[in-house]
C-alpha cells in the first residue's frame, strides 16, 4: 500500500462516525495536508537538482576526467562527484577578481 493510500484510508476511517480529534485517533488529514505532502513524497531532503551552463570545451574536459577516474578504477566516479570534490579544495583567497 502506497503512503497515499494508507493516508487515504486513515482518513476515511477517522471520518466515518468520529469527530476529528476525538478518540485514539489523530485528525483526518485535510486535502491541503495530502496534496502537500504528496508534492514532497519521496523527494530528496539531503540533496537537490539543479540545473547549471558550462561551455561545451569545459564539459568535454569534466567528461575526459570522469573517464580517466573510471581507467583509474574509480567506478562510481562522475560529473557530480569530481565537482564536488573540487569545490572542497577551493581558496576563496585565491580566486582571481575577474572571475
Amino acid at each position: 500500500m502506497s503512503e497515499r493510500e494508507h493516508r487515504e484510508a486513515t482518513a476515511r476511517v477517522l471520518a466515518a462516525d468520529d469527530e476529528p480529534g476525538s478518540g485514539p485517533f489523530f485528525p483526518a488529514p485535510s486535502p491541503v495536508d495530502l496534496a502537500a505532502a504528496d508534492k514532497h513524497a519521496g523527494k530528496p531532503v539531503h540533496y537537490k537538482v539543479i540545473c547549471i551552463s558550462m561551455y561545451t570545451d569545459d564539459l568535454k574536459r569534466l567528461d575526459t576526467m570522469v573517464e580517466n577516474l573510471k581507467a583509474r578504477g574509480l567506478t562510481k566516479a562522475n560529473r557530480s562527484a569530481l565537482i564536488r570534490y573540487a569545490l572542497s579544495g577551493v581558496d576563496l583567497d585565491r580566486v582571481p577578481k575577474g572571475l
